[in-house]
């Protein structure tokens, strides 16, 4: 233990007389969690609309007035033309058109139906799928108040053509409630993933760097030669950087909760339990990185390979249950993937350590295998 006590002392010393290197472990992560827990939404704040009125009566203008003042539209040109509006969402200029058709507040009153067609542009396929729920939505209740307002019997305006329901036909009315996170916000979502693949990033890329640096100055093979074990000296170097990234991750869960004010409906100790656990699983990977690379140059490459598949298969942009079959079991095989669920459950959800037993004991069999391995390869090597 004191021969350890001594390596430790060394290392902590060694990390914080880096300076490079404490901004790597401290600082940056907490200037990437702020700057992308704002950039990584699929929230649409803002469309640009383009509106073709070939209508020009009140109710078609109430209909765009309402969406403008819904503030998730802005007007950015408007004519009779469709011509000029396709050349608007063509230049890029307009990302959406709304088109009234003429007689579109004669239809409205003699017909009770109103059909209102809405263009989007759908190069980015989840944004506008985000812009035409808002439409619908805004359009949809537009209609509702028309309903009250011109007849009771006159429906509900829609985008998308609908039959005109029978006399007397029953109709049925949804009422959505979402639980977990009702104000639908991207920050409760986001952010606790965004958090768990700053805390990969920098546990694995340190760890490995840490390691392959001793081989490029040298002083790993006088080590080798000393009385130090290799336990030891594995020990020396992962402990520091474990307790350093835990403080990491303990920072930025407070970022989360004062600064964007992310809910925690769950345990902050089960949460620092489990972190303390996974970080265990990141480090030995990061080992494991060390025993096949030569160079920093090779370690970095290498992490960072491991990293993009890590972010593409653990649910945190897009969700498993899209993607294919082969993908899903992959997935299963990526620690990264279980803290982000597990980290939303907690917070979001407020799960108990009953219901995040089985990632939970998934992740520490992960930590455990990947650290024997990375173990016996720096073992063989060292040999």
């Amino acid at each position: 233990m004191r021969t350890l006590g001594f390596l430790l002392r060394k290392e902590y010393r060694q990390i914080f007389r880096d300076r490079l290197m404490l901004a790597q472990i401290l600082i940056m992560p907490i200037v990437q969690l702020v700057i992308l827990a704002n950039a990584a939404t699929f929230e649409v704040t803002r469309a640009r609309l383009y509106v073709v009125d070939q209508d020009h009566t009140v109710t078609s203008r109430g209909l765009v007035t309402r969406l403008v003042a819904s503030g998730r539209f802005t007007v950015v040109g408007a004519s009779p033309s469709m011509a000029l509006a396709n050349q608007a969402m063509l230049h890029r200029a307009a990302s959406a058109i709304v088109n009234v058709p003429a007689e579109f507040e004669r239809d409205v009153v003699r017909t009770r139906t109103g059909h209102v067609q809405l263009i989007l542009d759908a190069k980015d396929g989840a944004a506008a799928g985000v812009t035409a729920s808002y439409a619908r939505s805004i359009i949809t209740e537009y209609g509702a108040e028309l309903s009250a307002a011109l007849h009771p019997t006159v429906r509900t305006v829609s985008v998308t053509p609908e039959p005109i329901p029978s006399p007397g036909q029953s109709r049925i009315e949804i009422r959505a409630r979402g639980w977990f996170n009702p104000e639908l916000s991207y920050h409760d979502y986001m952010i606790p993933g965004i958090l768990v693949e700053l805390v990969t990033i920098a546990g694995t890329l340190l760890t490995a760097i840490n390691i392959t640096r001793e081989k490029e100055i040298g002083t790993l093979d006088q080590l080798n030669v000393t009385p130090v074990t290799r336990a030891q000296f594995i020990a020396g170097k992962l402990i520091p950087i474990w307790s350093i990234t835990l403080v990491e991750f303990a920072v930025g869960m407070a970022i989360a909760m004062l600064f964007f004010h992310v809910p925690v409906h769950g345990s902050l100790v089960l949460l620092a339990l489990i972190a303390a656990v996974y970080l265990v699983a990141a480090l030995g990977i990061g080992l494991w990185v060390s025993t096949v690379a030569d160079t920093q140059q090779q370690a970095m490459f290498v992490v960072f390979f491991l990293l993009l598949i890590y972010l593409l298969l653990s649910g945190l942009f897009t969700p498993l249950t899209s993607m294919p079959v082969w993908a899903q079991w992959l997935a299963h095989l990526n620690p990264v993937m279980y803290f982000v669920a597990i980290m939303r459950a907690v917070m979001m959800k407020g799960a108990g350590v009953r219901d995040v037993m089985v990632p939970f004991a998934i992740l520490a069999v992960y930590g455990a295998v990947m650290l024997t391995l990375a173990v016996r390869q720096y073992a063989k090597r060292a040999g």
